[in-house]
């Protein structure tokens, strides 16, 4: 069979995940990116589907979102998906967040849950309905520090069309440790060490973002002697990320609240990176 990466068939992306974790939002921002997009489709009609509309030559790009909660696919799944992938450039995008933000957006919207009943316990069965797809997932991604803004910059710089040159998706998270640890990074840091604004009375009610406190933080020895070592690691590393073909990688930046140190350090980082043959992402977490 002819490689699908080189048969100039479609490229197809599948949506999937937890209800509330974002999949509209995403599959908004692949229409935006010159995708044709189909929502709710039953997984058993998937093949027929793309067999069908990649016949037109002018689509080139495919994006599909699903939602099995009925367990009579749940048998299908993984033969279905292998399929695909042998026959087209096919990936599959797996979205969850933490339960607690899951609850949150749902009580915002004031919307059920699609399973009914209680949100908490109808959240916990369709992770385990999901859970086949999860495992059969290119990439996972949990949304829970994303607002929708974010998570459709995200998705429209992973699938827009490549000039030749961005050959991989950086995205740099400044976070506070004590609202919790991001999922899904790629590279963690820890910049607790450095001296805290937040204990300076003129600079405590100023944000990371703001000249005051990036000149108080990146002024210090400590952070002039990091940021040195934190170049280094990054031209060092990067080029092999992308030799190595990856596509997507996160790299998470912590302080105490995510309000002073590590914006400030994820603001000075974007200077570095932007050599890079790469897409790059800015999102401050905890920055209201």
């Amino acid at each position: 069979m002819k490689n699908p990466k080189e048969s100039g068939l479609p490229e197809i992306v599948i949506i999937t995940g937890l209800s509330g974790s974002g999949k509209t939002v995403a599959l908004r921002a692949l229409e935006d990116s010159d995708f044709f997009c189909v929502d709710n489709l039953p997984i058993t009609l998937i093949d027929s589907f793309v067999s069908i509309v990649s016949k037109n030559s002018e689509i080139k790009k495919i994006g599909i979102g699903i939602d099995i909660r009925e367990k009579g696919f749940l048998s299908e799944i993984s033969e279905v998906l292998n399929t695909l992938k042998n026959k087209y450039r096919a990936e599959i995008l797996f979205f969850e967040a933490e339960r607690e933000a899951l609850l949150r957006r749902f009580k915002e919207t004031r919307r059920p849950h699609p399973l009914g009943g209680n949100i908490d316990e109808a959240i916990q069965i369709e992770k385990e309905r999901l859970s086949l797809l999860k495992d059969a997932a290119d990439r996972i991604i949990d949304t829970s520090s994303f607002t929708p803004h974010q998570l459709r910059q995200l998705l429209t710089s992973l699938y827009r069309i490549q000039k030749g040159k961005k050959m991989m998706t950086v995205v740099l998270l400044s976070f506070g440790f004590k609202f919790g640890t991001p999922q899904n990074i790629d590279l963690l840091f820890d910049v607790r060490f450095l001296p805290n604004p937040h204990f300076v009375p003129k600079l405590k009610a100023l944000k990371g973002t703001d000249k005051n406190v990036s000149d108080y933080v990146l002024k210090k020895q400590a952070t002039k002697v990091f940021m040195r070592k934190i170049k280094d690691l990054m031209d060092f590393l990067i080029p092999l990320y992308i030799k190595d073909g990856r596509s997507y990688l996160t790299i998470a930046i912590g302080c105490t609240g995510g309000t002073h140190r590590s914006p400030a350090i994820v603001e000075k980082m974007q200077s570095y990176l932007k050599k890079h043959p790469i897409d790059l992402n800015i999102v401050h977490r905890d920055i209201c």
